[in-house]
């Protein structure tokens, strides 16, 4: 099904703990920021200050360095994250998060796909800076409260009430969807419907309530604001795909989800990505702003981590 164009895979050189737990602190900056752009930012600044850390004479070993890269780049993050929080509220419609394609394993490790679900970011992007680190960093990866607090600064006291306050904020807005063994089937009849140019069979795939969410990024057509109700969603996407005559579909595995990369002319155009609850399509997020797609063909490794190993 998926055809991996590059893989951030196989870097490991010998005993590197940076390297050994690469795809860990991929994984951690990228759910901080919801962008791989900005995480291999983050990796890149934090390579340099684990390397400038290793070459100062008479440092100190570093007893744990798992934890100690993590501190690094969470708190690379938070920086980044904050001045990205700056900028997303002036983007042009609908923000969403910068696709994040992977091996098809992801989908067996149904915590982890949960974890990089664009649903799932987009609860995480109403959390604080400090809570959504400290909320990622015990949630998600399993970190002890004290060292959570040595990564932000903070008391181990005070970790535990921005978990907390996280962890109420997040479950009581938590995405519910299914991941039913035919998504791709669902995923291949929504996408021929789109393309069939007929109102009916689309209308027969979304449920009454459905969400559309696109982020053109003000570069490429995209709706200002959610679409809510089949019949408004199916009008639309519709009217997109009646400018895409030469559309071919190429099924990858993108956030945690079976998901169709949409080729036209060609070229990328979009990547869609589809939820279901009992059998009908409940929420559709569509990627088409191309500063998010210059690097759709890099499948990355993702990781939760051990404590022996990234």
């Amino acid at each position: 099904m998926v055809e991996p164009v590059e893989t951030t895979e196989g870097r490991a050189a010998g005993g590197d703990p940076f390297v050994e737990h690469r795809n860990l602190l991929f994984t951690v900056a990228y759910e901080m920021l919801g962008s791989t752009a900005d995480a291999e930012d983050v990796l890149q600044e934090s390579w340099l200050r684990w390397h400038d850390r290793q070459q100062q004479d008479g440092a100190d070993e570093v007893r744990d360095p798992r934890a100690y890269l993590v501190r690094i780049v969470t708190r690379q993050a938070l920086n980044r994250l904050r001045t990205l929080q700056r900028q997303r509220e002036t983007y042009v419609g609908p923000w969403l998060p910068e696709p994040l394609v992977t091996t098809p394993d992801v989908l067996e490790d149904v915590e982890l796909a949960e974890s990089v679900s664009i649903a799932m970011l987009l609860v995480l992007e109403t959390l604080s800076p400090l809570e959504r680190a400290a909320f990622v960093l015990r949630e998600v990866f399993g970190f002890e409260y004290d060292e959570i607090a040595a990564a932000l600064d903070r008391k181990p006291a005070a970790v535990r009430q921005l978990v907390a306050r996280a962890r109420n904020h997040v479950e009581a807005r938590r995405p519910r969807f299914e991941r039913p063994a035919e998504t791709e089937e669902i995923t291949a009849r929504f996408f021929a419907a789109a393309m069939g140019g007929e109102l009916q069979p689309l209308l027969d795939l979304l449920a009454p309530d459905v969400v559309l969410l696109s982020d053109g990024g003000g570069k490429k057509q995209a709706a200002l604001r959610p679409l809510h109700g089949a019949d408004s969603v199916a009008r639309w996407l519709l009217a997109v795909s009646a400018n895409l005559p030469n559309a071919e579909p190429r099924w990858v595995v993108a956030n945690g989800n079976v998901s169709v990369l949409v080729y036209d002319g060609g070229e990328v155009d979009s990547i869609g990505t589809v939820y279901t609850v009992d059998g009908k399509i409940t929420e559709i997020y569509l990627v088409r702003n191309p500063d998010k797609l210059k690097s759709i063909g890099t499948v990355r490794e993702v990781s939760t981590g051990s404590t022996t190993g990234g």
